[in-house]
C-alpha cells in the first residue's frame, strides 16, 4: 500500500515494502479534512492525533477517537479513515512482537508512547539494527503492547435492513424518530429490530444511539464547540439531558472528561487548543 508520508504534500511511501518491523510517518501543520478511501496494507497501523479527531471505519464497525487516544488497525484489514489537525502514523509488522492487538480498537495514549512515536517519526525508515534506534522501537512496542483499550467503538451489523438502519442514524444523529418508527422503515417488527440488533451488535438500539451520540460529541467538543451548541445538535432539549446521557455512557460530564484530557496534553508539552464549557464540571 502506498502511503502519503505528508498528508498535505504528494511524497509518498510504499510501508510494506521498508524492511523494518516499524515504520513511522507523520504530517503536521494539516488546516483541513484528509481522508483516505477504503485501503489496506500487510502492516498494522496505529493512527493518533493530537489534536481534533478521527474516523476509522471496517465492515462491522466505526471508531471515532478523541485526543490523546489512537485507532489500532491490524494488517490486511480494509479500512477508510479521515481526520484533521497533527497526527502520526505508526506501520508494525504482525509478527514484530508478541500481544498486539488482534483487532481493531481504540488505545489510550500514554504521554511516555506519545513521545516515543514523535521521536520515532525521525529516524531513518531503515534505522541501523542493533542501535539505539532499534532499541527506541523495541521501547515503542512495548508501550504499545501495554496500552489500556478504551470504548469508542460504534459496532456496525452486517444484516442489509439493520444496515440501511444505522447509516440513517450516522446520516442525521438527531432524528428523534421512535424505535417503533425505525422499524417500519427497514421493514421489521420493532421486537425483531430489537432482537436483531442486540444478536449482531451486542447492545440495544438505545445503547448504540447513545454510544453514536457521544462519540459524535467528542468529535465537535474537541474542536471548540460549546456542551450547549453540541446538545441542540444531537436532538436533545437542553445541555442538561445531554450531559446526563453522557455522564451515563462514559462515567463523568463531558468537560470534565475534555480538561482532564487537556490536563493530560499539557503534562506532556503538547499545546493545547480545546477550550470546553466547564459549567457541566
Amino acid at each position: 500500500m502506498i502511503i502519503k508520508t505528508d498528508l498535505t504534500a504528494s511524497k509518498t511511501i510504499d510501508v510494506d515494502s521498508v524492511q523494518r518491523h516499524v515504520v513511522a510517518l507523520s504530517a503536521t501543520a494539516i488546516t483541513k479534512d484528509w481522508e483516505h478511501e477504503q485501503h489496506q496494507h500487510r502492516k498494522a497501523q496505529l493512527i493518533y492525533s493530537v489534536r481534533g479527531t478521527i474516523r476509522c471505519e471496517i465492515e462491522d464497525g466505526v471508531w471515532i477517537v478523541p485526543p490523546q487516544c489512537a485507532v489500532w488497525i491490524p494488517g490486511d484489514v480494509l479500512h477508510s479513515a479521515k481526520g484533521s489537525g497533527e497526527c502520526y502514523c505508526l506501520f508494525v509488522e504482525p509478527d514484530a512482537v508478541d500481544n498486539l492487538p488482534k483487532t481493531c480498537c481504540t488505545i489510550s495514549v500514554s504521554p511516555l508512547l506519545r513521545e516515543l512515536l514523535i521521536r520515532a517519526t525521525i529516524i531513518p525508515e531503515l534505522y541501523v539494527l542493533g542501535g539505539s534506534e532499534e532499541r527506541l522501537i523495541a521501547t515503542l512496542l512495548d508501550e504499545l503492547t501495554m496500552a489500556p483499550v478504551e470504548d469508542f467503538y460504534l459496532p456496525m451489523p452486517r444484516d442489509s435492513r439493520l444496515r440501511r438502519l444505522v447509516e440513517m442514524l450516522l446520516a442525521d444523529p438527531a432524528e428523534k424518530t421512535a424505535k417503533g418508527s425505525w422499524a417500519s422503515r427497514i421493514g421489521m417488527s420493532e421486537r425483531s429490530m430489537s432482537r436483531y440488533m442486540s444478536s449482531e451488535v451486542g447492545m440495544s438500539f438505545g445503547r448504540w444511539r447513545r454510544q453514536l451520540h457521544v462519540m459524535i460529541a467528542l468529535q465537535r467538543l474537541s474542536k471548540g464547540e460549546s456542551v450547549q451548541m453540541v446538545a441542540l445538535e444531537l436532538g436533545y432539549e437542553n445541555a442538561s439531558g445531554f450531559v446526563t446521557m453522557f455522564r451515563k455512557v462514559v462515567g463523568k460530564p463531558p468537560a470534565r472528561y475534555l480538561f482532564e484530557r487537556t490536563t493530560a496534553l499539557e503534562t506532556a508539552g503538547v499545546p493545547t487548543i480545546i477550550l470546553p464549557d466547564h459549567n457541566d464540571i
